[in-house]
C-alpha cells in the first residue's frame, strides 16, 4: 500500500494543504484566510486557529480521514541553526515556537498545526528543511564584526528538492553523490552550495543579488548615511530593503513579466536593470563556486523567476564556464515536503530529534 502523506504550509494570508500517496499528488489546495478575521490579529499565535481551521476544512471537503495518514509534514519555521532534513516535532520544538523568541513568521505555526492534528492519532509529525538548515563550517560563519555571525538562511526546502531531482534526472545519481550550486530566484534570491548531500555555504536574500523586491547586499556606509539623514524611519528603511527594494524600487513593479515587456518595447533603463539583476545573480553563483574550490557538477536555477528565459539565458552566459546550467523553474514546496516525508518513511533518511 502507498504511504499517505499530508503536507502543511501556512502563509501570511493563506494556508497550503497537500495530500500525496507515495510520489503521487492527490490534491493541493491554497486556502485563503478570511481577511476580516485576520484584521487586528497581528500576534502570530492569534492566527493559529484560522490556519488550523483551514486545514481541517480542507481535509473534510476532500473526505480525508486523519487516522489514515502515515505522516504529517510541516514547513520548517525560523528555528535556530539546524541540519538539513527532517526533525521530529517534539515538546522542545513546540515550547520554543510558543515562547515567542523566534522571528515571527507564519511558517513557525506549521509544526504546531501538524502536532495538534496528528497527536490524537499517534501519527508522526516532522518539519523538513527549515530555512536555517545548513552544514556550514565555522570558517563560513565569521564576519568582520565580532557581534555578528553569518547564519545560513536560504530557500533550503526547494533548493534541496530540486537538487535531488537534477541528480536523478540529469546524472542518474543520488543527491549525496553530487556537487551543485543552487540559485533560488524568487521575490528574494538566495544561493547555496551542495557538496555530497551537505549545504556547506549559502547567501541569503539580503546578502547578494538584488531581486524583484529586495535590495540585496549594499554598501554599508551608504546605508548608514541614508538612515542617519533622517529622511526615513527604521521601518521605512526596512521596507526599502525588503519589499520596496530591488526592481520594484527602480521600476515601480516586481512583476518580471511586465519588466520583460518593457525590455521588448525598447525601454533601455528597464533592460539595464534586468541585465544588472542577471549580472548579480551570476556573481552570487561565482562566490559559491569559489567556496567549493570550483568542484561543481552543475548549476541549478530554480524558483519563480527561472520561468524567465531572458533572465536565465543571461545568467547562463556568465556562469556556464563553471559547470553545466540546469533550469528547473517553480517553487515546489508541497512536493518537497511530501518527498522528504516519503524518504523518512522508506528509511532512506533518518529524522533528527530537535534539541536546543
Amino acid at each position: 500500500m502507498a504511504y499517505r502523506i499530508l503536507a502543511i504550509n501556512p502563509g501570511s494570508t493563506s494556508t497550503k494543504v497537500a495530500l500525496y500517496e507515495d510520489e503521487k499528488r492527490i490534491f493541493t489546495r491554497l486556502v485563503p484566510l478570511d481577511e476580516k478575521e485576520l484584521e487586528g490579529k497581528h500576534n502570530l499565535f492569534d492566527q493559529l486557529p484560522l490556519h488550523e481551521r483551514a486545514v481541517q476544512e480542507t481535509l473534510k471537503a476532500n473526505n480525508v480521514d486523519v487516522s489514515s495518514l502515515n505522516v504529517i509534514m510541516a514547513r520548517g519555521g525560523l528555528l535556530p541553526p539546524v541540519k538539513p532534513g527532517g526533525y521530529k516535532v517534539n515538546d522542545t520544538m513546540k515550547e520554543l515556537i510558543r515562547s515567542g523568541e523566534l522571528s515571527p513568521h507564519p511558517s513557525n505555526l506549521a509544526a504546531l498545526i501538524a502536532d495538534d492534528l496528528g497527536a490524537p492519532y499517534g501519527i508522526p509529525c516532522y518539519i523538513y528543511d527549515a530555512p536555517s538548515a545548513s552544514n556550514m563550517p565555522p570558517i563560513a560563519r565569521i564576519t568582520g564584526i565580532p557581534e555578528i555571525t553569518r547564519e545560513s538562511t536560504c530557500h533550503v526546502l526547494n533548493s534541496r528538492a530540486v537538487a535531488h531531482k537534477v541528480a536523478q534526472k540529469e546524472f542518474g545519481k543520488k543527491y549525496g553523490e553530487m556537487r551543485f550550486i543552487v540559485a533560488h530566484l524568487g521575490g528574494g534570491i538566495s544561493f547555496s552550495s551542495h557538496m555530497y548531500g551537505k549545504i556547506v555555504d549559502s547567501a541569503g536574500d539580503d546578502d547578494g543579488a538584488f531581486s524583484p523586491e529586495r535590495s540585496g547586499g549594499l554598501p554599508l556606509l551608504d546605508v548608514l548615511k541614508l538612515y542617519d539623514s533622517g529622511k526615513y524611519t527604521y521601518d521605512e528603511m526596512r521596507r526599502k530593503i525588503r519589499g520596496q527594494g530591488g526592481l520594484r524600487g527602480h521600476l515601480g513593479t516586481a512583476d518580471c513579466r511586465e519588466i520583460e515587456e518593457m525590455v521588448w518595447s525598447g525601454d533601455e533603463y528597464a533592460e539595464l536593470l534586468y541585465k544588472a539583476q542577471a549580472y548579480q545573480i551570476a556573481k552570487g553563483i561565482g562566490l559559491q563556486a569559489a567556496a567549493m574550490k570550483g568542484q561543481v557538477d552543475g548549476i541549478i536555477l530554480t524558483g519563480g523567476l527561472a520561468f524567465s528565459k531572458m533572465l536565465t539565458d543571461w545568467v547562463s552566459e556568465y556562469v556556464s564556464f563553471v559547470a553545466p546550467v540546469f533550469v528547473y523553474p517553480g517553487e515546489n514546496e508541497m512536493e518537497s515536503l511530501a518527498l522528504g516525508g516519503l524518504r523518512i518513511l522508506r528509511g532512506e533518511e533518518k529524522a533528527r530529534e530537535f534539541k536546543l
